[in-house]
């Protein structure tokens, strides 16, 4: 999955055999999705960073088929969500081995001047019409994601000392 940035060509990660979207050093991580719920972050790198309300003009959070997490797209309204700052190198590998492969990652303009890079939607990638919900996820959704998300960082660490 190619990163949007410029950057020199990078191995593919060793955890999915996809290229590496971590070829430049990114510093803030904009969330719009599961990631803005402090107990999924908790969950998958054992805690929860700085974070700050941001928003995203020209971007939609948008409902994917078959799946309880949105995906970031091109649109007409404002995405909000929040603004990670201080992720560790090791916190970026964890949380983009995570992300799902229609992502990639790109560098976004915020509303307040800011910048953050945010896992996009690939252009062509099947969306929902309607936009995803945070509350509907939280409802219905949370508890069973929590548990997905443990039972992936549990194979993906065995992973890592396999490799």
């Amino acid at each position: 999955m190619p990163h949007t940035g410029t950057h020199s060509p990078q191995p593919n990660s060793p955890t999915s055999g996809r290229p590496d979207r971590l070829s430049v050093d990114p510093e803030a991580l904009f969330v719009y999705g599961s990631l803005q719920f402090p107990e999924v972050l908790f969950t998958l790198i054992d805690r929860v960073p700085d974070h700050d309300p941001a928003a995203a003009h020209g971007w939609r959070v948008a409902a994917l088929p078959e799946r309880p997490y949105p995906g970031l797209v091109p649109g007409t309204g404002t995405a909000t969500g929040y603004l990670l700052t201080g992720l560790t190198p090791e916190e970026w590998r964890v949380l983009d081995a995570f992300e799902d492969p229609v992502y990639e990652l790109k560098r976004l303009d915020l509303t307040d001047g800011r910048h953050g890079w945010a896992y996009v939607c690939n252009p062509g990638a099947t969306v929902e019409p309607h936009d995803w919900s945070a509350e509907d996820f939280q409802a219905q959704h949370l508890p069973a994601y929590i548990d997905r998300c443990a039972a992936w960082r549990r194979r993906h660490e065995t992973n890592q000392q396999a490799s």
